[in-house]
């Protein structure tokens, strides 16, 4: 059963970069062919991509958000991380990792729990 587990400050200063890590345990990053994630979800919205880390490392993001985010990885810890720089209160949400079986239109099979993001000073 692989595990997703987010971390990271819940709480960052606008025009700050949000920082978060995704660990991910009893299951590989760079196993074929696996894309990794990153998904949120702002207070009363529904889900919105943000982005994804495949197993050969490479990143495609959301083109409303690609300007401001970066996806990267750390094979030996097993971990991707996000970065969105120049945040607003309008990027305050539950911020969530995932593995999904294809780049697009694939289900999700294992989600992190989520860890909620606030943007204020």
């Amino acid at each position: 059963q692989v595990q997703l587990q987010e971390s990271g400050p819940g709480l960052v200063k606008p025009w700050q970069t949000l920082s978060l890590t995704c660990t991910v345990s009893d299951g590989s990053i760079t196993t074929n062919y696996y894309f990794w994630s990153w998904i949120r979800q702002p207070p009363g919205k529904g889900l919105e991509w943000i982005g994804y880390i495949a197993y050969s490392g490479s990143t495609y993001y959301s083109p409303s958000l690609k300007s401001r985010t970066s996806i990267s990885r750390d094979t030996s810890k097993n971990q991707f991380t996000l970065q969105l720089s120049s945040v607003t209160p309008e990027d305050t949400a539950v911020y969530y990792c995932a593995r999904a079986p294809g780049p697009t239109d694939y289900p999700y099979d294992y989600w992190g729990q989520g860890t909620q993001v606030t943007v204020s000073s």
